[in-house]
């Protein structure tokens, strides 16, 4: 395996960021991005995910929806629900966890759990 791809439910830019921030602290239940909600607070990356990312030696990538869509669209971009975390090697691609599996985390442990778990 080449990489993970982490797909977060939520688009780039600057207003989607403060979008993004303000739902996240007005109605943090109905927040659409079930990997956003584990490994980020308001503003920034939760220390324990990020420390956990830099350690790993698994390549992680890490794409809104609209960016994903616009570098796989040819092959990839529209066959798959979000968030989501894909495989990718040599040119292929697949699921690793789902967005089923992803809405049943909890918390940023729960989420390096199932990563490790898979590995």
């Amino acid at each position: 395996m080449e990489k993970l791809i982490f797909v977060y439910n939520a688009y780039s830019g600057t207003r989607h960021v403060v979008l993004d921030a303000l739902h996240k602290l007005i109605r943090p239940n109905t927040y659409a991005c079930s990997i956003c909600k584990v490994t980020h607070g308001i503003l920034s990356e939760n220390s324990r995910w990020k420390n956990y990312r830099l350690a790993s030696e698994v390549k992680m990538e890490f794409l809104h929806i609209d960016e994903f869509q616009k570098r796989y669209a040819s092959k990839f971009g529209y066959k798959y629900t979000f968030p989501i975390v894909l495989w990718e090697d040599e040119g292929e691609m697949g699921i690793f966890i789902s967005t089923e599996e992803l809405e049943r985390i909890q918390n940023e442990e729960d989420l390096i759990n199932l990563v490790e778990e898979k590995l």
